[in-house]
């Protein structure tokens, strides 16, 4: 403790990223990053800005950026605003947006990160507890609320709600501002991204860090009314005024335009996704249904801090979480298929199968 810190600084928790080693030779089915590169339209966009134009101050309005985030959305480059990361515009989304009176609202299994805007911004929030098979009932939340907050599909369980089910809740929610954090929505469920434009308390919030792979380059950006994306922008000026540098904004453009690459590393990952919970399942894990790039389970027999453990000595990594409810699950992020197969044959080692799931028990 330092006692320079002012009084909030002193009561934070931080939230704990998963762990980057800088060693080779592992297995990284931690962090839910891309197993695949990025489109090669990147680099070629990434080599064309390195020249005498980096002693300029990037476009602050990420213009060409929000053009094409609006392409493929099918909104106007008014209701986009982009940030470093969906991070850093969930920081000023809370900021901006959801700091009132009554308490924010968000699942008692989700993001770390959102009670740790609450705590930095200094907002009242509530946990609305997920069913026992960890979905999440909008109509909890149907209570005088500051705002609600939820990733869908959700993290860590990788559960998702339809497009209609949040657009019934929009519509009886109309006194507060609705968040829905869509980092992982491009693996298997709807973005809210069409109903903006009707719904003006409905802010959609995304990431390239995922499904673009660029993780590497900070870009995400948030979907919405004009007005409310107005607050936003209010919020980050009075902040940063060049969040996106000249790199991110040229890559990050050049990745949304390529839909052949993302449509073909995307259809990758939820292949691997259903292979693998197949996998895990006949080793007897039991596998929550996922509609992202990753996979909640947990094994009756194993303790998961001893899984997570024996794993990394063997050279792979995955997510273990010391919270209430998922503290015997493991959370895994779906590599390539090599890597995935990997995983599964150094599981059933430790779980004691004395041989691997024949093609027949793993494929329907």
């Amino acid at each position: 403790m330092n006692t320079y810190w002012n009084r909030i600084v002193h009561g934070l928790t931080p939230y704990a990223p998963g762990e980057q080693p800088n060693q080779p030779g592992l297995i990284k089915l931690n962090t839910n990053e891309n197993p695949y590169p990025p489109s090669p339209r990147v680099l070629h966009a990434l080599r064309e800005q390195l020249d005498a134009r980096l002693r300029l101050y990037p476009d602050p309005d990420a213009r060409r950026l929000k053009q094409a985030i609006s392409v493929v959305h099918g909104v106007k480059p008014e209701q986009v605003f982009v940030g470093n990361g969906s991070d850093e515009v969930m920081a000023h989304v809370f900021h901006a947006l959801l700091k009132h009176e009554l308490p924010v609202l968000f699942p008692d299994v989700t993001y770390g990160f959102y009670p740790v805007y609450c705590g930095l911004y200094g907002i009242a929030f509530t946990e609305v507890p997920l069913a026992p098979d960890f979905s999440l009932n909008l109509a909890d939340c149907e209570r005088p609320n500051g705002g609600v907050v939820f990733p869908n599909p959700n993290a860590p369980t990788g559960r998702a709600l339809a497009r209609s089910e949040i657009e019934r809740f929009v519509q009886c929610n109309t006194d507060s501002v609705v968040v829905v954090d869509e980092a992982y929505a491009d693996f298997g469920t709807e973005s809210v991204a069409p109903l903006v434009a009707r719904y003006p308390n409905l802010l959609s919030v995304h990431t390239l860090s995922k499904s673009r792979s660029l993780a590497g380059l900070r870009v995400g950006y948030a979907l919405g009314d004009a007005g409310l994306i107005d607050g936003l922008e209010r919020v980050k000026n009075s902040f940063n005024s060049y969040p996106l540098d000249r790199l991110a904004q040229a890559g990050a453009a050049a990745a949304l335009e390529d839909v052949d690459h993302f449509e073909r590393t995307r259809r990758a990952v939820m292949e691997s996704r259903e292979w693998l919970a197949r996998a895990l399942g006949a080793l007897g894990f039991q596998v929550v249904p996922s509609s992202a790039n990753f996979l909640l389970a947990h094994h009756p027999r194993c303790d998961a801090q001893w899984l997570l453990s024996e794993l990394r000595h063997r050279n792979i990594l995955v997510r273990h979480f010391r919270r209430p409810r998922i503290e015997q699950h493991l959370r895994i992020s779906i590599g390539t298929r090599e890597e995935c197969e990997r995983l599964v044959a150094a599981l059933a080692e430790l779980t004691d199968i004395s041989r691997l799931p024949t093609a027949a028990t793993i494929h329907p």
